[in-house]
């Protein structure tokens, strides 16, 4: 059991602790690999898995969105590049992961094998050596520029040679980048060349990545720059950047604006001014940036860079929506079966099938209904048939059929008696078939028999 002086940490600790050692193992390395299960989230930011094809070696990759859109086009699936990043532990996940924060194509040490070729060969041609460099004017009147007419290079050159110097600039606009740009540069370089009042030509552009300078090493560009009949300042990228057009120039500027300031030289006064200057700003600048040098790297240690916190948070929130949309199809498919079992159960009592069923239950009882229909409405007709010949057999009309007659007064009652009528009475003797009037001449009261006597 661990006593109370032991040194004991949270999960959550333990996950920082070795968040930092892993950053500090790690960073700033180049990684080669393939990469494998690239997935691109709302958010911008690039998760894939770089595997090492040679050994059985992966590692969880992601690349935010502030640094993955400017290579999205090298992140594709099975494409291998190399990843400059460093080494991180994902806290919440407690996973390894690689945050990469530039890449580009695996191949582009070919790329350099073949430009460290030409570079030997327009040497040994002597294109680069110092003997062959000429001096800049010292007085120029006139400038040529060749360089991008949408660029920032011709504002920051225009910028400087106007407040050194009452001179004079010429732009030859060319493209400074793509395929077709070595062309575009030998035919602005051309075009100058026929402007006889020229003292120097500066040629270049913005800084870039090395492969939006590649047009500067080409070989086209490079021969084109020795052989021109004007002094060339080469101003391609900035101090980190070295062309072969700036080996074959006859001046190398850092950037345009330093081009600027070497082809146009100032008095000499305001060079003393600058020079003391310089020292002074150098000075104070040192200062400040050993200043500033220990102040941020006290606060490095503090804080880390807020872009990565904000990338952490969004890494977090892209596995919540992950999650999240695993959990609406889970529902989705469960709502599929609820709704398919009720549409079940909804189609065996369609009102269309109760009412089949009913009729094939119906169907036999309206049979046995019309026979036991049919039935008693024969034993009816029998019973009445019976009724009828009972009726007839004591009916008085078929007295009358075998010769007899009813007698009625004039009020419609029977005779009974002769005693009933008088002389002159009137009556109706009814036969079978009609009836007579009759008036009565002589009553005849009955005889008595000695059998009806007493």
């Amino acid at each position: 059991m661990a006593s109370r002086d032991d040194d004991i940490i949270s999960v959550a600790e333990l996950g920082r602790r070795l968040k930092g050692a892993v950053e500090a193992a790690t960073s700033n390395s180049w990684v080669e690999g393939e990469i494998a299960s690239l997935k691109r989230a709302a958010s911008g930011h690039c998760y894939f898995t770089l595997r090492d094809e040679r050994e059985d070696a992966s590692i969880d990759c992601v690349m935010y969105r502030f640094q993955a859109q400017r290579v999205r086009r090298l992140l594709e699936e099975g494409a291998r590049v190399q990843l400059f990043g460093r080494g991180s532990f994902w806290v919440p996940r407690g996973r390894l992961q690689f945050v990469a924060e530039r890449a580009r194509p695996a191949g582009r040490g070919a790329l350099l094998e073949a430009l460290e070729k030409l570079k030997q060969k327009l040497a040994a041609e002597g294109l680069f050596d110092v003997e062959r460099k000429r001096p800049l004017s010292a007085r120029p009147q006139i400038i040529g520029v060749v360089t991008s007419g949408h660029g920032a290079a011709f504002e920051d050159i225009r910028t400087v040679a106007f407040r050194r110097g009452g001179v004079k600039l010429v732009l030859s606009p060319a493209l400074v980048q793509g395929e077709a740009a070595p062309n575009s540069i030998v035919a602005a370089l051309d075009l100058l060349e026929k402007y006889s009042k020229l003292d120097t030509i500066i040629v270049g552009r913005g800084g870039g990545s090395g492969e939006d300078l590649m047009a500067f090493n080409d070989e086209r560009v490079v021969r084109r720059v020795a052989a021109c009949g004007i002094p060339v300042v080469s101003a391609v990228g900035h101090e980190i950047d070295t062309t072969l057009t700036d080996l074959v120039a006859d001046r190398r500027a850092a950037t345009p604006s330093q081009a600027a300031e070497i082809a146009v030289p100032d008095q000499a006064a305001q060079a003393r001014e600058l020079a003391h200057c310089l020292q002074r700003a150098s000075r104070a600048l040192t200062a400040r940036l050993a200043e500033d040098s220990g102040t941020i790297a006290r606060l490095r240690g503090r804080l880390s860079d807020p872009r990565f916190l904000i990338a952490e948070r969004q890494q977090r929130l892209d596995e919540y929506n992950w999650q999240l949309e695993r959990q609406i199809s889970e529902q989705i498919r469960q709502g599929r079966d609820t709704v398919a079992s009720r549409h079940g159960r909804l189609l065996a009592r369609h009102p269309a099938r109760v009412i089949a069923e009913s009729r094939a239950t119906l169907s036999p009882l309206e049979a046995r209904m019309i026979a036991s229909a049919r039935f008693s409405l024969q034993a009816a007709r029998n019973q009445f048939t019976q009724h009828v010949a009972k009726l007839e057999a004591t009916s008085p009309l078929a007295v009358l059929g075998r010769g007899y007659a009813i007698a009625t007064d004039s009020q419609g009652q029977a005779v009974r008696d002769a005693a009933d009528l008088s002389v002159g009475a009137k009556f109706e003797l009814r036969v079978r078939s009609g009836s007579l009037s009759a008036t009565v001449s002589e009553v005849r009261p009955a005889k008595v028999t000695g059998e009806g006597a007493g």
